[in-house]
Protein backbone atom coordinates (compact mmCIF):
# COMPACT_ATOMS: atom_id res chain seq x y z
CA UNK A 1 0.00 0.00 0.00
CA UNK A 2 1.15 3.68 -0.82
CA UNK A 3 0.12 6.38 0.48
CA UNK A 4 -0.03 8.83 -2.55
CA UNK A 5 -2.16 11.87 -1.81
CA UNK A 6 -3.95 14.05 0.99
CA UNK A 7 -7.44 16.14 0.05
CA UNK A 8 -8.29 19.53 1.50
CA UNK A 9 -11.63 20.17 1.08
CA UNK A 10 -13.02 24.16 0.76
CA UNK A 11 -15.24 26.52 0.06
CA UNK A 12 -13.32 28.36 -1.87
CA UNK A 13 -10.43 26.46 -4.34
CA UNK A 14 -8.49 29.09 -6.13
CA UNK A 15 -7.67 31.06 -2.85
CA UNK A 16 -6.54 27.40 -0.97
CA UNK A 17 -4.68 26.51 -4.24
CA UNK A 18 -3.22 29.80 -4.73
CA UNK A 19 -1.78 29.78 -1.11
CA UNK A 20 -0.15 26.42 -1.17
CA UNK A 21 1.41 27.37 -4.65
CA UNK A 22 2.89 30.05 -2.84
CA UNK A 23 3.70 28.29 0.15
CA UNK A 24 5.32 25.25 -1.75
CA UNK A 25 6.16 26.87 -4.95
CA UNK A 26 4.24 24.24 -7.11
CA UNK A 27 2.16 24.47 -9.38
CA UNK A 28 -0.83 23.07 -9.25
CA UNK A 29 -2.70 21.09 -12.12
CA UNK A 30 -6.11 21.93 -12.04
CA UNK A 31 -8.07 18.84 -13.72
CA UNK A 32 -11.68 20.81 -13.09
CA UNK A 33 -12.99 24.07 -11.49
CA UNK A 34 -14.04 22.38 -7.92
CA UNK A 35 -10.78 20.38 -8.26
CA UNK A 36 -6.98 20.69 -8.24
CA UNK A 37 -3.34 18.91 -7.13
CA UNK A 38 -0.39 19.90 -6.59
CA UNK A 39 2.15 16.99 -7.15
CA UNK A 40 5.17 16.70 -4.95
CA UNK A 41 7.93 14.38 -5.31
CA UNK A 42 6.53 11.90 -2.43
CA UNK A 43 2.80 12.87 -2.21
CA UNK A 44 0.42 15.16 -3.71
CA UNK A 45 -1.36 17.61 -1.90
CA UNK A 46 -4.79 17.45 -3.76
CA UNK A 47 -7.63 20.06 -2.99
CA UNK A 48 -11.41 20.00 -3.39
CA UNK A 49 -14.32 22.30 -3.48
CA UNK A 50 -17.29 20.99 -1.06
CA UNK A 51 -19.43 20.93 -4.02
CA UNK A 52 -16.99 17.30 -4.51
CA UNK A 53 -18.52 15.82 -1.69
CA UNK A 54 -21.89 15.54 -3.35
CA UNK A 55 -19.89 12.88 -5.44
CA UNK A 56 -18.53 10.65 -2.09
CA UNK A 57 -21.28 11.42 0.44
CA UNK A 58 -22.94 14.42 1.17
CA UNK A 59 -21.32 15.88 4.49
CA UNK A 60 -18.58 13.19 4.60
CA UNK A 61 -15.62 16.51 4.87
CA UNK A 62 -16.70 19.76 6.23
CA UNK A 63 -14.62 22.44 5.34
CA UNK A 64 -12.71 24.72 7.72
CA UNK A 65 -13.55 22.26 10.25
CA UNK A 66 -9.99 20.08 11.18
CA UNK A 67 -7.96 20.59 14.49
CA UNK A 68 -6.46 17.46 14.24
CA UNK A 69 -4.34 17.00 10.99
CA UNK A 70 -1.49 18.58 10.13
CA UNK A 71 0.28 19.16 6.87
CA UNK A 72 3.90 18.54 6.80
CA UNK A 73 6.71 19.64 4.45
CA UNK A 74 9.86 18.54 4.98
CA UNK A 75 12.55 21.83 3.85
CA UNK A 76 15.99 22.50 3.34
CA UNK A 77 15.68 25.41 5.91
CA UNK A 78 13.02 26.22 8.19
CA UNK A 79 14.12 29.32 9.28
CA UNK A 80 14.75 30.83 5.46
CA UNK A 81 11.41 29.26 5.34
CA UNK A 82 10.13 31.18 8.19
CA UNK A 83 11.87 34.40 6.45
CA UNK A 84 10.34 33.86 3.02
CA UNK A 85 6.38 33.18 4.34
CA UNK A 86 5.88 36.04 6.73
CA UNK A 87 7.21 38.36 3.98
CA UNK A 88 4.52 37.39 1.76
CA UNK A 89 1.67 40.51 1.24
CA UNK A 90 -0.92 37.23 2.81
CA UNK A 91 1.38 35.72 5.05
CA UNK A 92 -0.11 32.39 6.34
CA UNK A 93 -1.03 33.24 10.63
CA UNK A 94 2.24 31.60 12.18
CA UNK A 95 1.40 29.14 15.50
CA UNK A 96 4.71 28.30 16.49
CA UNK A 97 7.83 29.95 15.38
CA UNK A 98 10.70 28.20 14.35
CA UNK A 99 11.81 25.46 17.04
CA UNK A 100 13.64 22.76 17.57
CA UNK A 101 11.74 19.45 18.80
CA UNK A 102 13.02 16.63 20.98
CA UNK A 103 12.91 14.09 17.96
CA UNK A 104 15.54 16.19 16.54
CA UNK A 105 13.35 18.48 13.71
CA UNK A 106 13.51 22.02 13.65
CA UNK A 107 9.85 22.77 12.96
CA UNK A 108 7.37 25.60 11.86
CA UNK A 109 3.94 25.53 12.35
CA UNK A 110 1.06 27.94 10.82
CA UNK A 111 -2.43 28.10 9.58
CA UNK A 112 -3.37 28.15 5.45
CA UNK A 113 -6.51 29.94 4.30
CA UNK A 114 -9.16 27.53 5.73
CA UNK A 115 -7.53 27.02 9.38
CA UNK A 116 -5.62 24.21 8.11
CA UNK A 117 -2.39 23.20 10.56
CA UNK A 118 0.74 23.23 8.23
CA UNK A 119 4.23 22.25 9.60
CA UNK A 120 7.63 23.31 7.46
CA UNK A 121 10.55 20.75 9.31
CA UNK A 122 13.77 20.29 8.70
CA UNK A 123 15.73 17.28 10.39
CA UNK A 124 18.45 18.20 12.12
CA UNK A 125 19.78 15.18 14.18
CA UNK A 126 21.12 11.77 12.16
CA UNK A 127 18.34 10.05 13.71
CA UNK A 128 15.64 12.83 12.28
CA UNK A 129 17.60 11.95 8.58
CA UNK A 130 17.41 8.12 9.24
CA UNK A 131 13.30 8.44 10.03
CA UNK A 132 13.13 9.94 6.66
CA UNK A 133 14.84 7.09 4.41
CA UNK A 134 13.42 5.47 2.50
Amino acid sequence: MQLVSVRVITNDVARLVEFYEQVTGLDARRPAEQFAELVGPSCTLAIGSAETMALFSAGAAVPESNRTAILEFLVEDVDREHERLTSLAAAPEVVQEPTTMPWGNRSLLFRDPDGNLVNFFTPLTDEARARLAR
